[in-house]
């Protein structure tokens, strides 16, 4: 097992959990520091491992503006999706789709993949093994080239502009 270069391998992981620790206890008590500040530092430490490497440079600025785009499009496909599952079944026209990757670093697929699945109507649902082809399940797909566009435009290059870790 290889050990980690630093004590906090995921800054953020273990700042997140301090905060839900202590959260979770209701209590801000020296004891609940104490455990809070151990389970921070181990868990990340131990299942370092298990993680994707994460990009060294991150675009703080750009990384709002996409989340905000992801909050927006995850309201208006919701009302999208209660629309279609209210009116008729008939017009429902679920495909699964090939998604041609142009990113190359997992943590950055990964986004891309959960940003998917946050979406209602649109799950990620594998990827190939060379990591060039995500398969997307779409619950209304009507044209697949449209779709792929739709989400190289909204997701996939804002992705690659955050993290700049990934290259066509």
């Amino acid at each position: 097992m290889k050990r980690p270069d630093r004590v906090f391998p995921h800054p953020w992981l273990s700042v997140s959990l301090l905060i839900g620790w202590l959260l979770l206890m209701n209590s801000v008590s020296v004891g609940n520091v104490i455990m809070a500040a151990v389970l921070a530092t181990l868990i990340p430490w131990l299942t370092h491992v298990f993680w994707p490497r994460s990009p060294h440079r991150l675009r703080f600025g750009r990384l709002l503006i996409f989340a905000c785009r992801v909050l927006s499009d995850i309201v208006l496909a919701n009302l999208q999706v209660a629309r279609l599952i209210l009116g008729s079944r008939r017009r429902l026209r679920p495909a699964f789709v090939h998604y041609p990757l142009q990113l190359q670093q997992d943590f950055s697929i990964s986004v891309l993949a959960s940003t998917i699945s946050l979406t209602p109507g649109t799950v990620s649902a594998d990827i190939s093994p060379d990591r060039s082809t995500l398969l997307i399940h779409g619950l209304d797909v009507g044209d697949e080239q449209a779709l792929i566009e739709h989400i190289r435009q909204r997701y996939e290059e804002p992705i690659r502009e955050i993290f700049e870790c990934s290259t066509p």
